[in-house]
């Protein structure tokens, strides 16, 4: 993995070298706000080896008689799972050995209801993901699946089918689980939701599904040694003083784009994780994401010519699993003969190019991600990367990286509007 500033106008980039150093030394010794929450930064060195062992045990279990795990969650709970499990399958015919099938993400009664219908001629476990067991919109999906569980299998049975991934001592749901017998496996105390997903909330339900966790350990790991560098030459302390620099020139719009359809869930944990870790005290790049080539054809005419308030980072693939071969036809009605033995991915790789080359020219920068391949490895090598940077960048802009007070402002309107006691 490599990172490539040369669609960036970097001029003044030595005016924050300083600032981008001094809130590295704030991350990595833990002498700024949100420092209880850093237990990410060690991890995947210093992780529970008796935990990991029975999580590969457990998984084991699930494939054995279950069909498809149901992953209930939400934020941090959900979007580090769904994103590495979707990068790494196929996109038909999955070879998964567990499907996981999701809950708890929304409170959609139709979304509940399909699911439903879906379990009932499935084999299936659940694993129910909440450090408190009362966010709303996992602990409704758990009753639903629950009652479904007990129906299909009988009381006794589905304890053994039901696995709480939650606080260590307490809370709502680690009680239930104490007395209604569930094998439980922790939420850690010092690692934020967005954070989490190299603890036992990825881990369970990425082993369950076939990932191999043992290499995506290992791709934190490498992170780690090359991301904890104090070096201004270091790419993520790099690229999070680039994102400052383009923010204080007024580029207050960051567009993560991918050109394979498989990362689009690793944008939607790239936009939580930038957008609850800087989105604060009226600050922040808005982070947003798009899907090329399809999204050229609509978002494509924004970007090109729209309010030049935005950068761009693009994430290229340099070797992919699989290509294929344009032919020539003999009628050439659709004209594309041009392209007769080209590769889908080289043209695939010239659209990325071209694209590069006009929005850079309509005043977008762009800051490349050259990943050299779509593994466990690499995936958690690109995150470990991501929360250095987010942690440094969040520093760099003045805000606590590793709160979210804004969420609880939606919570206590619905709850009003719900009635809950209290609100």
């Amino acid at each position: 993995m490599r990172l490539d500033f040369t669609n960036v106008d970097l001029k003044n980039i030595n005016n924050y070298e300083e600032k981008a150093m001094d809130a590295f030394k704030t991350l990595i010794d833990g002498s700024g706000e949100g420092n209880d929450f850093l237990g990410w930064i060690d991890r995947p060195n210093n992780y529970d080896k008796e935990e990991f062992e029975r999580i590969k045990k457990t998984a084991a279990k699930i494939q054995s008689d279950s069909e498809v795990l149901v992953s209930v969650g939400i934020g941090g709970s959900y979007l580090g799972i769904k994103a590495t499990e979707f990068a790494l399958d196929k996109y038909f015919n999955s070879d998964r050995k567990v499907k996981i099938v999701y809950a708890g993400n929304n409170i959609s009664g139709e979304y509940m209801a399909d699911l439903l219908d879906y379990l009932k001629d499935k084999d299936f476990s659940v694993n129910v993901i909440s450090k408190s067991g009362t966010t709303t919109e996992p602990a409704i999906a758990f009753r639903f699946l629950k009652e479904a569980l007990e129906e299909k299998y009988g009381k006794e049975e589905a304890k053994g089918r039901i696995y709480a991934t939650t606080d260590k001592n307490k809370g709502a749901l680690k009680d239930l689980a104490s007395s209604e017998g569930y094998q439980t496996f922790v939420v850690p105390d010092d690692i934020g939701g967005r954070f989490s997903v190299i603890s036992a909330v990825g881990l369970l339900p990425l082993a369950a599904s076939g990932i191999n966790i043992d290499e995506f350990i290992a791709g934190f790991a490498e992170g780690r040694e090359i991301y904890t560098k104090e070096d201004f030459e270091n790419e993520a302390i790099k690229y999070a003083a680039v994102r400052n620099m383009l923010y204080e020139d007024d580029k207050d719009i960051e567009v993560f784009v991918n050109y394979e359809p498989k990362l689009q869930y690793i944008a939607e944990w790239w936009k939580q994780l930038f957008g609850e870790s800087e989105g604060k005290d009226g600050k922040g790049i808005f982070p947003v994401s798009i899907n090329n080539s399809t999204d050229l054809h609509s978002l494509g005419q924004m970007i090109q010519d729209g309010r030049r308030n935005l950068f761009e980072t693009v994430i290229e693939i340099e070797n992919a699993k699989k290509d294929i071969e344009i032919k020539e036809t003999a009628d050439n009605l659709d004209g594309l003969n041009f392209l007769a033995g080209k590769t889908m991915n080289y043209v695939n790789k010239q659209a990325m190019e071209g694209t590069t080359i006009a929005h850079v020219g309509g005043n977008v920068p762009n800051i490349r991600i050259i990943l050299d391949e779509v593994s466990a490895k690499s995936i958690g090598k690109l995150y470990y990367f991501f929360e250095i940077a987010v942690g440094v960048s969040g520093y760099m802009l003045g805000v606590n990286p590793f709160n979210q007070p804004g969420v609880e402002e939606y919570k206590a309107q619905m709850f009003k509007l719900l009635g809950k006691p209290g609100y």
